[in-house]
């Protein structure tokens, strides 16, 4: 389905004279508004072609209701998340979950919905019906060459899928590790991994990057091949220019640093982008901004800082991505808030005010440059948000509209309720 652009007009008009009231009270405070407002615009998010359908628990899965039961269709269900927030205009696919059968079609089909392809995902995290040997104890890593074959050959194919939709990333995360002490030769296994990783480099096209994602446990509990931001940068770094660690902020040990890894990956050059969702135990894979806002926002100060120091454009020089599961929640609503928290983080990392920063790091003022953060970080930056969709077509309200059309029940009589979506 697609939603009917008066449709979205006629709610905005509704909501146009409060919203305007709160825009102009925010943006007279705003020195660099135009500049804030510009880059507000340009700033997607990709949306996991995965993320479309209820996700679920280890003990269970309760299907939401009119579900996606095939790519063309969450591809359409992208579309309606970009037409709402205009600021989703891109899909990131997930192989063999969702191979196109026609890919032209396809990428004429996500044209239509104002979408491009993002970075495509590989997955030797599970074995597939077809395949002739089984990842059980590891793909890439594995102490068999025949497995490691078998591993790196998909990724090689997922590259072809990537070329021929407009793609120029491969992300590559691995459940490799070990569940027991001894049960694996930590060397050999980083060796092995490390010349598979060579051969899916050597496959890739000039243009292209690939995102090496790392994650501290899980499937694996006592070790993980790529287990850490350490572990990812010794690999990219081997491999070359075109291997970058990407940093899912979910993947890491209680009470990590986040926003200092981030500074000094791109410092290195070697920061392919994030994967944002929101944690409170470990790799909960919750809502973006739903449990620590204020870390979201001092990891996009780091961001914004450290890509005005090597002159990279914020919108495109980085892989942005959600990466969440939705049990309890509509997961396009979800989604439209995982985006909202993230424009916002953004928004607020753009109105740090830099010279007063620095001035106080220079002269050690620890309390001051807490409160230049705390200043960006408490101003409420959601209408100059509204403001970006609204000027791009986009709806002020996106739950509300979301709601208001009832679209998820349009979208059950459509599909039906029992639907599950592809991948889950």
């Amino acid at each position: 389905m697609q939603l009917e652009k008066y449709k979205i007009d006629e709610a905005n008009q509704q909501k146009a004279a409060a919203h305007q009231r709160k825009f102009d009270y925010v943006a007279g405070e705003v020195a660099n508004l135009d500049d804030v407002m510009e880059k507000l615009a340009a700033f997607n998010i990709a949306i996991p072609s995965w993320a479309l359908g209820t996700g679920g628990t280890r003990f269970g899965r309760f299907s939401g209701g009119g579900e996606p039961r095939s790519l063309e269709e969450k591809i359409e269900d992208i579309g309606v998340l970009h037409a709402l927030n205009r600021s989703s205009g891109a899909i990131s696919l997930h192989i063999p979950w969702d191979i196109p059968k026609d890919a032209k079609a396809i990428k004429a089909l996500a044209a239509q919905h104002g979408l491009r392809f993002d970075a495509m995902n590989s997955n030797t995290f599970q074995d597939q019906s077809n395949q002739a040997h089984s990842y059980k104890f590891g793909s890439l890593q594995h102490v068999d060459k025949a497995v490691r074959k078998q591993a790196v050959e998909h990724n090689i194919e997922v590259i072809k899928q990537g070329i021929e939709l407009g793609s120029n990333a491969l992300t590559v995360w691995l459940a490799d590790g070990s569940c027991f002490p001894g049960q694996l030769n930590f060397r050999k296994a980083f060796e092995n991994t490390y010349e598979s990783l060579e051969e899916i480099y050597a496959a890739m096209p000039d243009d292209w990057k690939m995102y090496l994602e790392y994650k501290c446990y899980e499937p694996n509990f006592y070790s993980t091949t790529v287990a850490d931001w350490g572990q990812s940068y010794m690999y990219v770094n081997k491999l070359g220019p075109k291997a970058y660690t990407l940093v899912d902020l979910g993947h890491h040990l209680p009470n990590a640093n986040i926003e200092q890894i981030v500074s000094l990956l791109m410092m290195e050059g070697k920061l392919a982008g994030f994967h944002f969702n929101d944690s409170k135990y470990g790799d909960d894979d919750l809502t973006v901004g739903s449990i620590n806002p204020y870390q979201l926002f001092l990891i996009f100060n780091e961001l914004v800082e450290g890509m005005d120091a090597r002159g990279m454009n914020h919108a495109n020089d980085l892989g942005w991505m959600i990466d969440a599961s939705h049990n309890v929640k509509d997961p396009i609503e979800d989604l439209l808030q995982s985006v909202e928290a993230i424009k916002i983080a953004y928004a607020q990392a753009l109105l740090v005010d830099k010279k007063k920063l620095v001035e106080a790091q220079l002269n050690n003022d620890a309390a001051l440059a807490q409160e230049v953060l705390q200043q960006a970080y408490r101003t409420d930056v959601r209408p100059l948000v509204a403001e970006s969709r609204l000027r791009a077509g986009g709806a002020l309200d996106p739950i509300g509209v979301f709601r208001s059309l009832q679209v998820r029940g349009n979208l059950i009589k459509e599909r039906g309720e029992k639907t599950v979506a592809t991948g889950l």
